[in-house]
């Protein structure tokens, strides 16, 4: 190594050569606040590169105060942590790190099934904070300040409203040894560590909480106590780096809430490792707020997965029954206020505290019953439309798959059916504006008059908001009708056979990139597959922010690198088979009877026979699930390995069909190139020696969706890049992802093969421009006659 000041911070003797010039660029972009995507396939050390580009940038420039990573693998967060923890083990001064994680992963009470059944750990929680933060009001100065616990990170605010020494008595009143508890029941443990408090969830002490004391959080409490302080610091980390296996018990021990705890420390980290969540999602990033801006080098993992993430997170749901909890939430207050005058008196004395009167909420009573009248009626005329009448009376002749339903043309940009007849019904903007107020004066209402409910009005409204404002060009509004069929004979109707939801679906996620990203500091957005780099800096908000007016903000730097895989070539063999295309024109039906298949179905299964009898563990990825149970039940009678096919299944199940894969001599395992076992999944060792991608995996094109998406890329990014932008680029980079599960490590030896003229150079609708500079160049065409022999030869070499 040289003598370049990001030395001292790289955690491993030599950096490899893309892994220092990746060092070296993260570096000089984020000098000059800017940008840097960077691809670099398995093996580039793209993780330690930019941890040591961004600890340089921290501690040896004067441009940054805080690091945020952000992934959504687990696996890769888990890869951060210890990456950090290995560049701090050589520092004199480690920087202080902590890993997130969601609050119901560190709720005590949640995490042991104390809450009620019917209670979601997040409205549970928050409704016991409120409870607390009520009863440690102050109505003095709040002048007492209990010593600060060694090592505690964080308290004493300039501006205390609550009084430390009431939460003090608060947390003291649950605990085991209390008086009159200590014969009644045990400590409340998880994680391994005894919390101070006993199993239930304590009531305030009448000297605290009046005639009629609210249940509270003692944990809580205390952190109220501690002047709102962690009591562990970063010591308590191996190598100054927390995660949860250490937060989560040393808070419990010490009485106070863990999920308080991590939020002090996170805004007092150098280095805060967290999902995408954290960053893009609007509800979730307020545990970050404090530390988002423009002293912030922010570091965005798996960048290939950021339109498709980002664009769920800003779309919105709101359930069918969700409305019906709305609008009984808002007729259960109504028939509170009409029992007696003194009861009217009170709800109106609540609403007008939030400037809300009677009559609004019942207004917004009769709008959610009308608006579950045309709900109903509109599901019931799709359906009509989908299979006929016959349904209504026989539900067995209703679709067993999802449906979209949308409420406008998605290629054109026109209002939709829902917002049309609102208006028509004289449920204008200012209702609709006015329901997010609405929603939270009533569940205030509601939650001091002791209303016994689990209120979702104010969640309901604010959806409800953004639908009235939200544009028409960016936004497809629809109904969403997810198959989930019941045996309760007591329901009936559609109801039986699926779960409704209104889904303002969010097409355009670029211009939400750009001031996210407009807002820090500056950064490195990084994976194993961005190619064209192009396309991806432009779909993600970059290009924008490059070509911005500098007085303004904008005119930020943006910079693109790509590796080359580093492992030895000799070690792999890389080809593009050119068969036909697997189109759905070409390939005809997935049927098993081989007189019924096109000559293309005829040609793949030729090229699957091949595939599947190479040596060792084999995945096979097909255009989707339908594709891969053809492929599957074919090379079962086919081929003499045992043969797995992946299915369309929960989690858990497909994790053991994975550890069926991973065990014992060589299998095949068909899956989608859509599915979760060609993303994230380590096939490390000798756990994959053959992986090919069977055609280009492109989305459904005839979804409403995909429809309304490609319309809106052709009004940024121009017509002619529609197609390629919102819908090729993406297939191309899961097609990539696949055939990357082979080659993991340097003395790994694989095959990797993608099966279909297209990848071709030159090739009519081609996309071989879209694969990385390095595959252009490695992979090599071949005809399917002589895949076979091809395989045989490369693994005999290698005896």
């Amino acid at each position: 190594m040289g003598d370049s000041d990001w030395e001292q911070y790289f955690g491993f003797e030599q950096p490899y050569e893309s892994q220092a010039d990746a060092i070296e660029s993260a570096i000089d972009v984020g000098e000059r606040q800017g940008y840097l995507a960077m691809e670099g396939p398995c093996g580039t050390g793209k993780t330690m590169a930019a941890l040591t580009a961004a600890a340089t940038l921290l501690r040896e420039r004067d441009h940054y105060e805080t690091v945020v990573v952000v992934t959504p693998v687990k696996q890769q967060l888990e890869q951060f942590v210890a990456d950090l923890r290995t560049l701090n083990a050589g520092l004199e001064h480690p920087l202080a790190g902590i890993s997130l994680v969601g609050k119901r992963d560190l709720c005590p009470y949640g995490r042991e099934d104390v809450f009620p059944r019917d209670a979601s750990v997040h409205d549970r929680c928050e409704d016991l904070r409120e409870h607390t933060a009520g009863l440690v009001e102050s109505d003095g100065d709040g002048c007492y300040e209990p010593p600060a616990a060694e090592g505690a990170v964080g308290g004493n605010p300039d501006e205390m409203w609550w009084d430390p020494e009431v939460a003090g008595d608060l947390a003291k009143a649950a605990r085991v040894d209390a008086a009159g508890q200590r014969a009644l029941e045990g400590a409340l443990s998880t994680a391994g560590a005894t919390s101070p408090y006993r199993k239930s969830q304590p009531t305030a002490p009448e000297s605290i909480g009046g005639d009629d004391p609210p249940i509270y959080c003692p944990f809580e409490a205390d952190w109220y106590a501690r002047n709102r302080a962690s009591p562990i610091d970063f010591t308590a980390g191996e190598e100054s780096v927390l995660t949860a296996e250490e937060y989560l018990p040393a808070a419990t021990e010490r009485g106070t809430c863990p999920h308080r705890a991590m939020s002090v420390l996170a805004k007092h980290a150098e280095v805060v490792i967290g999902n995408y969540n954290h960053l893009f999602d609007p509800d979730s990033r307020a545990l970050l707020a404090e530390i988002l801006d423009e002293r912030t080098f922010v570091i965005v993992d798996e960048a290939h997965r950021l339109e498709e993430r980002v664009r769920d997170l800003l779309s919105d749901r709101v359930g069918y029954q969700t409305l019906v909890q709305a609008r009984n939430d808002c007729n259960q207050l109504l028939q509170r206020a009409r029992q007696t005058a003194d009861h009217r008196a009170q709800v109106e004395a609540r609403l007008t505290s939030h400037e809300v009167s009677l009559e609004a909420v019942e207004r917004a009573h009769e709008f959610y019953g009308d608006l579950l009248e045309w709900f109903d009626d509109r599901i019931e005329r799709a359906l009509d439309e989908e299979v006929g009448r016959e349904w209504r009376t026989d539900p067995e002749h209703l679709p067993e798959r999802d449906i979209e339903v949308p409420l406008r043309d998605p290629e054109t940009v026109e209002t939709d059916e829902l917002t049309e007849w609102a208006t028509g019904e004289g449920y204008t903007g200012s209702l609709w504006r006015s329901l997010p107020a609405i929603g939270a004066a009533v569940e205030d209402t509601m939650d001091q008059l002791g209303i016994a409910r689990q209120p979702v009005a104010a969640a309901v409204g604010t959806i409800m908001a953004r639908w009235w404002e939200r544009d028409h060009a960016t936004k497809l509004r629809e109904i969403e009708l997810e198959h989930s069929p019941t045996d309760d004979r007591r329901i009936d109707g559609w109801e039986r056979a699926y779960t409704a939801g209104l889904v303002l679906f969010d097409c355009m996620p670029a211009e939400a990139l750009r001031e996210i990203f407009d807002a820090l500091g500056g950064g490195m957005l990084m994976s194993a597959t961005l190619s064209p780099l192009s396309v991806f800096t432009t779909v993600a908000g970059l290009e924008a922010l490059s070509e911005g007016d500098a007085d303004e903000g904008g005119g930020r730097p943006v910079e693109t690198r790509s590796y080359p895989l580093r492992f030895p070539e000799e070690h792999r063999a890389s080809w593009i088979v050119d068969a036909s295309p697997f189109t759905a024109r070409n390939r005809g039906e997935p049927t098993q009877e081989q007189a019924a298949w096109t000559d293309t179905r005829d040609e793949y299964a030729q090229v699957l026979r091949a595939v599947a009898r190479s040596p060792g563990n084999v995945l096979i990825a097909m255009p989707n699930y339908r594709e891969a149970a053809w492929a599957g039940t074919y090379l079962d009678s086919t081929v003499e390995k045992p043969v797995l096919v992946d299915e369309s299944t929960s989690n858990d199940e497909t994790e053991t069909l994975k550890q069926r894969f991973f065990d014992g001599d060589g299998k095949v395992i068909v899956t989608s190139t859509r599915g979760t076992l060609t993303e994230g999944v380590d096939y490390d060792g000798a756990k994959l020696s053959t992986a090919a991608v069977v055609g280009v995996p492109l989305v459904n094109v005839g979804s409403p969706r995909v429809q309304a998406v490609r319309r809106a890329y052709g009004d940024a990014f121009g017509e002619d890049n529609a197609f390629e932008y919102a819908l090729t680029v993406p297939a191309v980079r899961r097609a990539r992802q696949a055939i990357g599960r082979v080659i993991r490590g340097a003395d790994e030896v694989g095959v990797r093969i993608l099966a279909d003229r297209r990848y071709v150079d030159d090739a009519r609708h081609g996309v071989n421009r879209h694969l990385s500079p390095a595959e252009q160049e490695e992979f090599v065409r071949m005809t399917p006659n002589f895949l076979s022999g091809k395989i045989e030869r490369f693994w005999s070499e290698r005896e």
